[in-house]
């Protein structure tokens, strides 16, 4: 249920009932040839609304922005500090708090959000002790993977625009993944890229980081699924907690 067409009259009702509130959080960055600059806006949607279902909750509007310094150069990329995110996250976190939401969950369409997220969390639990928020990255997607993906990682931590990416956009939102612009790019990532800041137009200049050729919806839908069944087990443990 989306958040934004309820009335004041009615909605403090409902959130008492509902107590959980989801926030899709993304960026406009680029995605390669073939997927647009709102790729991880659309799929932290996408995810959203599979979550609500499943765990009763509203769906906040979507926060577009995100940090994005490492593809901030590539053109179309819109980049915010993580400052800036932190103290617009912990806004909205105190509000949705005092309009009496006490579960709070921020999917995350894209990574280099999350340490904004995390710390954006903290300072809201040390604000409000009784206010469970998470901030949810594709969990288990790890253990997935070993079973769908047909490439290698050429980064042990991120992901972007490649085989991974490009299928979960084939089951969330096919009609906006174009497989005839798919390409192939391997980059070599320096191991230096993880301990000094590196643009990442130092290693590639198409923003793809694998083989988007070998997406399939059929990876997107284990991905997917087994991130929802995840995070839905999360909230409702923390739903009966406060029951």
């Amino acid at each position: 249920m989306k958040f934004e067409y309820e009335n004041s009259f009615e909605v403090k009702h409902k959130i008492q009932e509902r107590k959980i509130a989801i926030l899709p959080i993304g960026a406009i960055e680029a995605h390669g040839p073939h997927l647009p600059l709102s790729t991880d806006n659309i799929l932290a949607e996408r995810l959203s609304e599979k979550l609500a279902e499943k765990v009763h909750a509203f769906v906040l509007p979507t926060l577009p922005y995100g940090q994005v310094w490492s593809l901030r150069d590539f053109p179309g990329s819109i980049n915010i500090s993580n400052e800036s995110l932190i103290s617009v996250l912990v806004d909205i976190g105190t509000s949705l708090y005092k309009q009496g939401f006490r579960i709070w969950a921020i999917v995350n369409g894209h990574l280099g959000n999350q340490p904004a997220l995390k710390d954006a969390a903290r300072v809201l639990y040390d604000r409000f002790q009784d206010f469970k928020v998470f901030y949810f990255f594709y969990p288990g997607m790890n253990t997935i993977l070993k079973d769908v993906r047909e490439t290698q990682s050429v980064h042990s931590t991120y992901f972007h625009a490649c085989e991974v990416e490009t299928s979960i956009m084939l089951y969330l939102a096919e009609e906006h993944t174009n497989m005839d612009k798919a390409i192939c790019d391997i980059p070599n990532i320096p191991e230096s890229a993880d301990f000094t800041p590196t643009p990442w137009q130092k290693f590639t200049n198409t923003a793809v980081l694998g083989d988007a050729t070998l997406a399939t919806k059929e990876k997107g839908e284990k991905i997917v699924e087994a991130a929802i069944e995840k995070m839905a087990a999360m909230l409702r443990s923390a739903k009966d907690e406060i029951a």
